[in-house]
């Protein structure tokens, strides 16, 4: 969830990298900070579920940008303030950030002063020579100001382009122009595709005399009177990023004239069997044989792809992936995922990208989608079906049927009487339930009202949390309460005795997105993330600092041990729940740059490099009911493949090496992959 959160909230750190913190600092109380006035520009952060939040802009007597962000995301708050000053040169030449997010304090400061640039951040301090013109990107900050200034700055340029600080450099292309509002309102904006800060480029609108308008990226940040424009804007965007999708399809993906044969190559086979020394080859699009490459030549005329020192496995599955836009699919496929189930998103996006692939013109993996609903409240999830009621909520289930998805996901403000009856329509039409549980609802109700999989682990945890934080679970407390009281649970007794038990006997899934709660526990603020370690120096500057994000703060009474302790207990828990029988999937909950993280986590609870590469294969193809036709190197199963350097039987983190990837018999190199999904070379061999 967090990760997801901030790469929708700010695509690449420009609209605010969620507000990375320093729990040691005090941070600035809200009656203490800056307050609007009467004149200030208003802007609303919104979703398909609700309001979440509101940002007023104004400009000081001395001419300096103010802004006052005030935000709630489903009992996540956020509450700062930022002044930026820009120089005669066109860039900010001092930024002063106030306030606190669930990470804690969000101070940052930046300054241009007799030829040299300062910062100090939640994460890093540094400088450097200012000689020319350089536009600084928070690691932190308010969710407009940064996008205003960097934009702006881009759009006056003559190239469109501009040097960033700490490093790296940010362009702009147009992409499209549509008019919204209606009468006196109605206005041309334009979309412009920013490049330079993230994997890749994300879109912002712009009025057409270069001034900033608003965004849209998973959340959307729009004027006061221009909130009905958020589909409008969405779907506009989407149109004109994938317009450059057909292209990485004709370049990207090859398909064999023949056969194609992976010689010599550790294959991964069904039963958990590592084999040396073996020859795979694929015809058409099927795995048509799998032997010893002593006894098994390739077909004459086959392709021969040399897998000596290589390790072939079945293509990747990540079963938390929330699809961001087009350039999703390259990354994806870059580590290896072949296959995705998106427990929920914008469902009409979600449709198109798949009428997309359907006809060739979009490059990614094989998406398995649910559709989000929840109830309607303060925490609605931002990309859900909000429903109020419980015609309503079997209407949204028989909609999910029609769109053609495969499942329905519950959330957190779903009203706990509608569970059974929604999941009985959504099990008669052959959909699988799964999802957050609904606030007040413990995980064996859930379970005894249909869900078939429980989303994230602190929610399986949640059977043994006291009262007050399970009628409060679909808020900050889901993270809070666990990080309190997790660590002391005995799994070997009641109450969760009981449920691993009932989960094991009904094969009740866990989809524990155990890399999302090592990075809300564990890490402090400047601490390198386990999970992008391999990455770094592949990637912009501006989402490198990301990488040293530390967890969310602990509240009062309760230390970043204790959360620590809390996560080792939650690790315990999915070895607990694996040993039992409980089928385990992996998810990132992310970018998908987590994956392997996930399984390097279930191999330290205790898995064996098999098992855990069994939850991001087999198990989820089983999980969705296509293990009769991918998830494992099985003779008539479509080939979907990924070839490796290394031994990941021995460490299971060699799975980030890929160096050739076949998805449905289709060939792609790794290597472009990569490179079209924004990163400059190879992820580090890490032992």
């Amino acid at each position: 969830m967090k990760t997801a959160f901030k790469r929708a909230l700010c695509a690449a750190t420009i609209l605010g990298a969620s507000a990375l913190a320093l729990a040691a600092r005090a941070q600035v109380p809200v009656e203490q900070l800056a307050q609007p006035p009467a004149d200030a520009r208003h802007y609303t952060i919104l979703s398909k579920g609700g309001t979440h939040g509101h940002i007023e802009l104004w400009n000081t007597a001395d001419g300096a940008l103010m802004e006052r962000d005030s935000m709630n995301l489903r009992g996540q708050k956020f509450e700062m303030d930022q002044s930026t000053a820009i120089g005669p040169d066109g860039m900010a030449k001092a930024i002063t950030v106030r306030g606190f997010t669930p990470n804690g304090d969000v101070g940052e400061t930046f300054a241009v002063t007799g030829g040299k640039a300062s910062w100090k951040s939640q994460v890093d301090a540094g400088s450097a020579a200012y000689a020319s013109p350089a536009m600084y990107v928070p690691a932190g900050g308010a969710f407009a100001s940064n996008t205003i200034a960097l934009v702006e700055a881009l759009l006056r340029s003559p190239d469109k382009s501009v040097a960033l600080l700490p490093g790296g450099r940010a362009s702009a292309e147009r992409l499209t122009t549509i008019e919204i509002g209606e009468g006196a309102t109605r206005k041309k904006v334009v979309c412009w595709a920013i490049s330079g800060l993230g994997n890749s480029p994300f879109p912002v609108w712009a009025t057409e005399d270069g001034k900033f308008f608003g965004a849209v990226v998973g959340l959307g940040i729009l004027p006061h009177g221009y909130e009905g424009s958020l589909d409008a804007l969405n779907d506009a965007q989407d149109k004109a990023m994938a317009a450059r999708s057909p292209e990485l399809v004709r370049t990207l993906l090859k398909t064999p004239a023949g056969a194609v044969a992976f010689t010599h190559v550790r294959a991964f086979l069904p039963g958990d069997r590592w084999a040396e020394d073996q020859t795979v080859i694929v015809d058409k699009g099927v795995i048509a044989k799998v032997g010893a490459s002593a006894s098994t030549p390739a077909p004459a005329g086959a392709e021969v792809i040399d897998g000596k020192g290589k390790t072939l496995v079945p293509g990747l599955w990540d079963s938390h992936m929330h699809v961001g836009d087009d350039s999703t699919g390259p990354l994806l496929l870059s580590l290896g995922v072949t296959s995705a189930r998106d427990p929920g998103n914008d469902n009409a996006l979600t449709v198109a990208r798949a009428e997309r692939r359907a006809k060739g013109e979009l490059l990614i993996p094989k998406v398995y989608p649910s559709s989000l609903i929840d109830g309607k409240g303060p925490n609605t999830a931002q990309v859900a079906t909000a429903v109020g009621s419980l015609d309503e909520a079997i209407a949204a289930v028989r909609k999910a049927k029609e769109m053609g998805f495969t499942g329905v996901k519950f959330y957190g403000t779903f009203t706990p009487a509608w569970v059974a009856p929604a999941a009985a329509e959504a099990h008669k039409l052959g959909l699988h339930v799964h999802g957050h549980l609904p606030a007040g609802m413990r995980t064996q109700e859930a379970i005894d009202a249909g869900y078939d999989e429980v989303t994230h682990i602190y929610f399986v945890m949640m059977e043994a949390m006291p009262d007050d934080v399970v009628k409060t679970s679909n808020g900050i407390n889901r993270f809070e309460g666990t990080g309190r009281y997790a660590k002391d649970v005995d799994l070997n007794a009641e109450p969760m005795k009981s449920l691993i038990a009932k989960m094991a006997a009904k094969h009740i899934v866990s989809d524990p997105t155990l890399v999302v709660a090592e990075g809300l526990f564990v890490p402090e603020n400047g601490d390198l993330s386990a999970a992008y370690a391999p990455y770094v120096g592949t990637l912009p500057p501006a989402t490198e600092r990301g990488f040293r994000q530390g967890g969310f703060v602990p509240p009062k009474g309760v230390t970043r041990a204790d959360y620590r302790a809390s996560f080792k207990k939650l690790s315990q828990l999915v070895y607990a729940m694996h040993k039992a029988g409980v089928p385990i999937v992996a998810g990132t909950d992310g970018s998908g740059m987590e994956l392997v993280r996930e399984l390097e986590l279930y191999v330290d609870a205790g898995f064996t490099p098999a098992e855990a590469l069994d939850a991001a294969t087999i198990v989820p193809a089983r999980n969705v009911g296509v293990d009769k036709t991918t998830g494992s190197i099985t003779v008539g199963k479509t080939a979907d493949l990924v070839l490796v350097e290394g031994d990941p039987s021995k460490h299971i983190g060699d799975l980030r090496n890929t160096r050739t990837v076949m998805m449905g018999g289709k060939l792609m190199d790794a290597d472009a992959l990569r490179k079209a999904a924004g990163f400059s070379g190879r992820p580090k061999v890490v032992q």
